[in-house]
């Protein structure tokens, strides 16, 4: 008797450490699975926008290239001339470091959002939510910036360049030049040799041209931008359960919509640092800017606030659709496979097959 009762302690308590165990990784699974999805998600962004990525890159580099800040050309203006250069090629240079680098932020940025989400509800269950999805993705986009500003640094380069052709000619014909006294770098066939090339000539420096600007820009830019998709999300669930509690919002339909507010909202608060981070890597030799605090003085001391918010019109513009379908692109994988993945592992746990002990009580 006494050795049955031992016997059902035992697996009682085998079962027990079975689901402890498997709930644990599922919990560590859905973490990573976020990475995963936020990957996914960015590489689908940017695949989806890099074409008017590519105009916006030619349209803000045209006075750097050109030596002269005058008879720039239009949206509709450089839109044709790609086109007539290069083909539909031509608004897709540069697409390789450019999903590479969505790649690296949006697994970071993701899977570090849910990760912090996570700890804090056990560990601080009292810490307002806001800061730490600022946190969590400023932390993200940081991380994630080690693997993005090479990326975006040649992808930039590929995208000024169009064709082989087109290239060469207007070196010819506009004798461009990126500062006064250095020399033009020569064509890019690829991504691979692009880096390589880049490091040849440049070095590391190179790969990183614009480190802390770009983080200057980019960290605030995504911390505000998980903070506000969280925050409305909360608003609409608040708004839903009082004044329609029985209608199903659904999620990718919401992750297109309050993705694309948020994403503006966040690109016309940091305008500003935008706005000096250009000034910083277009300055030629006529331009004295010494670093970004020197920048951001004289830009609000000569142009004032109009300054600083310059450009904000097409940054908001580029950002809507391309934050909109990435938190698009993440909610649907998550409604896709996240369900299913749960219960799959639910599943395996449910139908663990552990055989008893036989007694070796005797009757």
């Amino acid at each position: 008797m006494a050795n049955n009762r031992s016997t059902s302690m035992k697996f009682e308590s085998g079962l027990s450490l079975i689901s402890d165990k498997a709930t644990l990784n599922q919990n560590q699974f859905f973490v990573w699975r976020e990475f995963l999805w936020g990957a996914i998600a960015g590489a689908f962004g940017e695949d989806m926008m890099h074409p008017i990525d590519t105009i916006k890159t030619r349209i803000q580099s045209q006075a750097l290239l050109t030596g002269s800040r005058q008879s720039q050309k239009s949206i509709v203006q450089m839109v044709r001339t790609v086109w007539v250069a290069d083909g539909i090629r031509g608004f897709y240079r540069g697409i390789a470091p450019g999903i590479t680098g969505s790649l690296a932020t949006g697994a970071t940025y993701f899977g570090l959002i849910e990760s912090s989400k996570k700890w804090i509800e056990k560990s601080h269950p009292n810490l307002g939510s806001h800061w730490t999805h600022f946190i969590a993705g400023a932390v993200g986009d940081t991380l994630g910036s080690f693997v993005y500003v090479p990326c975006e640094v040649m992808k930039q380069r590929m995208q000024i360049q169009g064709s082989r052709t087109s290239w060469n000619s207007a070196i010819m014909k506009d004798k461009m030049q990126m500062k006064s006294g250095a020399q033009m770098y020569g064509y890019y066939t690829g991504m691979f040799q692009a880096a390589r090339s880049i490091w040849k000539e440049q070095g590391l420096k190179g790969l990183y041209a614009g480190y802390w600007s770009t983080i200057a820009r980019d960290v605030p830019f995504a911390g505000l931008m998980v903070m506000f998709y969280e925050g409305l999300k909360d608003e609409t669930e608040k708004v839903r359960r009082k004044w329609a509690p029985n209608f199903h919002i659904d999620s990718t339909m919401e992750g297109l919509v309050l993705g694309g507010l948020a994403g503006g909202f966040s690109a016309y608060l940091t305008t500003p640092l935008d706005v000096i981070k250009t000034r910083l890597q277009v300055q030629g030799s006529s331009t004295s800017y010494n670093g970004w605090l020197d920048a951001m003085s004289k830009i609000w001391k000569t142009e004032g606030v109009k300054g600083m918010f310059r450009g904000s019109i097409p940054r908001i513009t580029w950002y809507i659709p391309a934050s909109a379908l990435t938190f698009m692109a993440v909610e649907f994988l998550r409604d896709q496979f996240n369900e299913k993945l749960d219960n799959y592992n639910v599943h395996e746990v449910a139908n663990l097959s552990i055989e008893k002990p036989k007694s070796s009580l005797k009757r």
